[in-house]
């Protein structure tokens, strides 16, 4: 597994911890809350591994089923489509695609 993925893996779990952690407070405090579709956006696109470390952390999100339903539905697409693209050798051309590696 290229250095480049796993790096953007914790990356984007950091990012996703926070945003995590933004919308707990917010809602504890009766403020603007961060959309579900971006929560589960960020689970999508590789922050799934900090959203679940968030969740169980925070107690947030745990007991919404439909909510985790879906969640868990984009853990097994990103680890799929991660998959594919290390199995077949891809993953080192969709970083040099992004100019990085």
């Amino acid at each position: 597994m290229p250095i480049q993925l796993l790096a953007a893996y914790a990356l984007l779990s950091a990012i996703t911890f926070a945003i995590y952690g933004i919308d707990k407070a917010a809602a504890g405090k009766g403020r603007r809350r961060t959309p579900e579709a971006t929560l589960l956006f960020a689970g999508l696109i590789g922050g799934w591994p900090g959203a679940l470390v968030a969740q169980r952390l925070f107690r947030h999100k745990t007991r919404k089923q439909p909510f985790q339903a879906i969640f868990w539905c984009g853990v097994v697409v990103n680890c799929g489509v991660v998959g594919w693209l290390v199995y077949s050798g891809e993953a080192v051309s969709v970083w040099a695609g992004f100019g990085i590696g």
